[in-house]
C-alpha cells in the first residue's frame, strides 16, 4: 500500500525537524536527549519528523547502525511518519550513506523514497502532501549535501555542496509537479543538512530573526546554483538545513525563508545554549508557513530578536566548528 501525506482537515501540515542528533553511544547524555525529542513531538502532535543530517556520529563507532536504528525509533515509537537526509558526520565510520538510506526505508512509518538513478548522493527525493481540495497540494524536496569538499582544502573549502545533476533532477521535478497543478507551482519547502552560500548573505544583508554563535555559516565556498535553480521555479518557500550546532536564524532572501533547525544535541558553545527542534507549520492553500523553536525546558520561540555575540575568541570559534 503506498504511503501518502495529507493535510489536516483544519488544512494544516505541520513538521518538526530535528537536526544533528549524533546518535552515538546511550549514555546519559543521548538517554537525555531521546526522552526531549520524544517530548517535543508529544506536545507538537506532527504529521511528519524529519531528520536534517548528522543524526548519527558514526567515526570510531563499533557499529554506527545500531544508532542509527536508536535514531530511527524516535518517530516509530510513536507511529509518526518521518524521513531523513543525511550529513558529514553519518558516514565517517563503517557505514554507507547508501546503506542508511536503504536501512530508513525498511521502517514502516519512513516515508522516504528510493534514489533516482544517476543523481549525485543518497538521500534525494520528493515528497507531496495531499489536500482536501488538490490530490497534490504541497511539495516537500530532501535532498543529499554531502559531507567534505572533494577538492582541495585550500582552494574550495571544507563542506561539500549539492551539485548540478541534484539541481536538475529538482527542476524536473517541480516542472513536473507544476505541470499537475494547472501550470502553477506548488508550495514547496526543501530539507538538506549543510547550508546554502545565501545564509551567510542573508544574515549580512537581510533581516533575520534568532541567532548565529559564530563568525559565518559553514556553508561551501562552491555556489552551485541551487538557490537561483529555486528562484526560477518558484515553488519552494523555506529552506531548512542543520550542520551549524549554534545557528538557529532564518531569514528572508529573495522570497524564500533559509531556515536552521535549532540543534537537537550539543551546541558546543561556550555559554547555556538549549537543544531542541524547529516547527513548521503549513497551511493548505497558501504560499506561506509558520515557524518556531521547541526547546528543551519546553519553551517556544517565534520571531526572536537578532543576536550575534560579541568577542568570540578564535579558540572559541575552533570548538563551534569542529
Amino acid at each position: 500500500m503506498a504511503k501518502s501525506l495529507r493535510f489536516r482537515e483544519d488544512g494544516s501540515f505541520k513538521i518538526v525537524q530535528f537536526t544533528d542528533p549524533e546518535f552515538s553511544s546511550y549514555e546519559a547524555e543521548e538517554q537525555r536527549m531521546e526522552a526531549m525529542m520524544l517530548g517535543i513531538l508529544k506536545d507538537e502532535q506532527p504529521d511528519l519528523v524529519v531528520y536534517t543530517g548528522d543524526i548519527i556520529a558514526s567515526a570510531g563507532h563499533p557499529n554506527p547502525v545500531v544508532a542509527f536504528r536508536r535514531a530511527c525509533s524516535v518517530p516509530e515509537s510513536l507511529n509518526i511518519p518521518w524521513a531523513a537526509v543525511f550529513g558529514n558526520h553519518d558516514t565517517e565510520g563503517t557505514v554507507t550513506r547508501e546503506q542508511l538510506h536503504a536501512l530508513q526505508l525498511t521502517y514502516p512509518h519512513n516515508y522516504a523514497k528510493p534514489d533516482p538513478p544517476g543523481v549525485h548522493g543518497s538521500g534525494n527525493y520528493v515528497l507531496t502532501v495531499e489536500g482536501k481540495e488538490r490530490e497534490t497540494a504541497a511539495a516537500l524536496y530532501f535532498l543529499d549535501s554531502g559531507s567534505y569538499s572533494p577538492l582541495e582544502y585550500s582552494r574550495m573549502g571544507y563542506y561539500d555542496w549539492i551539485r548540478r545533476d541534484q539541481i536538475d533532477w529538482y527542476t524536473r521535478e517541480s516542472y513536473r509537479l507544476t505541470g499537475s497543478n494547472g501550470g502553477t507551482p506548488l508550495p514547496s519547502l526543501a530539507f538538506f543538512h549543510i547550508p546554502l552560500p545565501e545564509y551567510n548573505d542573508v544574515w549580512d544583508f537581510g533581516v533575520c530573526y534568532g541567532e548565529r554563535n559564530a563568525p559565518f555559516c559553514c556553508a561551501p565556498w562552491v555556489n552551485s546554483g541551487f538557490f537561483a535553480a529555486m528562484i526560477e521555479m518558484g515553488d519552494v518557500m523555506g529552506t531548512f538545513a542543520g550542520h551549524d550546532h549554534g545557528h538557529d536564524f532564518w531569514g528572508d532572501w529573495h522570497g524564500i525563508r533559509l531556515c536552521y533547525g535549532r540543534t537537537t544535541r550539543n551546541a558546543y558553545l561556550d555559554r547555556p545554549f538549549l537543544t531542541g527542534a524547529r516547527v513548521i507549520s503549513l497551511k493548505e492553500g497558501e504560499r506561506s508557513f509558520d515557524t518556531w523553536l521547541h526547546l528543551e525546558d519546553g519553551t517556544v520561540l517565534s520571531e526572536q530578536p537578532k543576536h550575534e555575540p560579541e568577542g568570540r575568541t578564535p579558540e572559541n570559534v575552533a570548538i563551534y566548528l569542529t
